[in-house]
């Protein structure tokens, strides 16, 4: 980051001099640039507020420029540093709104893909909501600005703020995380530490570390302070490559050999399961092409083959037809199969399910969805919000949840469901994999949304689940990506978009539990905590100032 930058980014608003003077918090963080700007007419003190807000919206850009399908996971660090630089010595009022600007130019471009076939409003909508909760973060990081040691506490806030957005509103929304966007990065390891939680607070830490340590090696080179603030960026780096024993693909349980099928859709967008019967159609005879392979000796015979969500959306229990076709593929494999379906009872919510099918004994279990999609699989206050858009009857009967995790035992090996959307919330995965699952399957569906980038931000959490969990991960998909991802987050191979393939690979088979795994939501919580530590100090500060004034 350039001095320039820094300078501007870190001014800060107007003080009386009597206050000043009397060394309350509003001043104590002030930079000399701060109080220049202060001293300064309303023209520049304006000027500086633009300057603030522009460099919000751009580091809130060079955080979505960070993300996949790019490689650049290293910008995250840099984009959270001039986000610091925005916020640092900034009021609470400020700090919301600045948070605010940063939120949407970095969810503006990484969401666009949820208006693909139902226009803009959706997605200016989810973003708004999504921006104004991230303003919040930047309020508390505004606030706790003013401690010392302000990079451990900012970086606490910013976690409690993603654990609010994963559970609020309609049962949160959990992408975005800062987690997600660093599959390639160095600090990955420390998801199998302290899961998601801990990999979003390292990154955080290293950038609002690296503003800290630019800022006082600028003003007071050679101060020790200076190599303090540097701490803040070297020690999760460090505690990242220390980590690195834990992300193992050793097989513990010896290896298994797995297929995954993509058998493709007639079209994309809302409307990819127009043609249910040719969805259907197309995973079966995807299936029976394998068999002919694996007859002809040009692959590997699966020890079991997973489907994707939504493979067969019509419901094979109640159309002998469907449960017909599904029974033949399954057959000519000869080993199980895991089937997505929708079922449909005559009373109730539809089921997103995952039908465990045996060649020999047919149907033999099921997994149903447990986090509902909002707004895509279930609409909350329905007759409201069609007032803005009549796509919500597009779902004309809600999906209902599941209650239990389901764990297959698919020729010996215990295939753990995450249905697509399940990937992104730690809960749902760990136990999965608590309840004894080797391997992860996350079947998904993403027709659609066409050929956009949710394909490839998803493709990246579940290889975080893979590091995080230490499982090999499947993830089979109606239209792509298809992928297999093994324990330490590697892709062994993946499809094209909409074509029709299978993938084979030996992958290991794991049971050894990671400390994520053991310690659950206790690292989350511990850094909620932590956040809830700096801001009552900073609420105790202000009421012991007012008392004195």
């Amino acid at each position: 980051m350039s001095s320039s930058v820094t300078s501007a980014a870190g001014s800060g608003p107007s003080q009386p001099a009597g206050r000043a003077e009397a060394g309350t918090e509003n001043t104590a963080g002030a930079t000399a640039a701060a109080e220049a700007a202060a001293a300064a007419g309303p023209g520049k003190r304006k000027a500086a507020w633009l300057l603030r807000a522009a460099l919000a919206v751009v580091a809130g850009v060079l955080l979505y420029l960070s993300f996949p399908p790019r490689p650049l996971w290293w910008l995250a660090p840099f984009a959270l540093a001039l986000l610091a630089g925005c916020l640092r010595g900034r009021r609470a009022r400020a700090g919301f709104g600045l948070g605010l600007l940063f939120g949407l130019g970095y969810l503006l471009p990484l969401l666009v893909w949820t208006s693909e076939g139902v226009g803009p409003v959706p997605w200016l909508a989810l973003v708004t909501l999504e921006a104004l909760l991230i303003g919040l973060a930047g309020l508390g990081i505004a606030l706790v600005s003013k401690l010392p040691g302000w990079p451990l506490w900012a970086a606490a806030v910013w976690v409690a703020d993603e654990a609010l957005r994963a559970r609020a509103p309609f049962g949160g929304f959990s992408w975005g995380r800062l987690a997600f966007g660093q599959a390639d990065g160095v600090f990955t390891p420390l998801a199998a530490v302290g899961g998601t939680p801990l990999l979003s607070f390292g990154v955080a830490l290293c950038g609002f570390g690296l503003y800290e340590a630019a800022r006082i090696a600028r003003r007071h080179p050679g101060r020790t302070t200076a190599a303090l603030a540097a701490v803040a960026v070297v020690a999760p780096v460090g505690a990242a490559l220390a980590a690195r024993p834990l992300v193992s693909d050793a097989a513990e349980d010896g290896t298994a050999v797995a297929a995954v099928i993509q058998g493709n859709v007639p079209r994309a967008g809302f409307d990819f399961n127009a043609q249910r019967r040719q969805v259907l159609d197309n995973h079966a005879n995807r299936t029976l092409q394998l068999a002919e392979d694996v007859k002809a000796g040009r692959v590997a015979k699966p020890d079991f083959v997973v489907w994707p969500e939504n493979s067969s959306d019509i419901d094979p229990f109640t159309q002998p037809d469907a449960y017909a076709v599904i029974d033949r593929a399954v057959k000519a494999i000869g080993v199980p199969v895991a089937i997505g379906s929708v079922l449909a009872p005559e009373t109730g919510p539809l089921r997103n399910t995952m039908i465990l099918w045996d060649p020999v004994k047919g149907p033999t279990a099921t997994y149903d969805k447990r986090k509902i999609q909002p707004f895509g699989e279930r609409i909350p206050m329905r007759s409201f919000v069609r007032l803005f858009s009549s796509d919500v009857d597009r779902v004309r009967r809600d999906f209902g949840p599941g209650k239990e995790p389901g764990v297959f035992d698919m020729g010996g090996s215990g295939i753990g469901m995450v249905t697509c959307y399940e990937a992104a919330f730690d809960d749902a995965v760990r136990s999965t994999v608590r309840a004894g699952a080797q391997v992860i399957a996350v079947p998904s569906n993403n027709a659609t949304f066409g050929r956009t980038e949710m394909t490839y931000q998803q493709l990246a959490m579940d290889r975080i689940r893979a590091v995080e969990h230490s499982r090999s991960v499947l993830v089979p998909v109606t239209s792509g990506v298809s992928a297999v991802i093994r324990p330490d987050g590697s892709i062994v191979s993946q499809t094209k978009m909409f074509t029709a393939d299978a993938l084979v690979a030996e992958i290991p088979l794991r049971s050894t539990q990671t400390p994520a795994t053991r310690l659950g939501p206790l690292p989350e919580y511990a850094l909620v905590l932590v956040a809830a530590a700096g801001l009552g100090t900073v609420l105790f500060r202000r009421i012991r100032a007012r008392r004195a004034a």
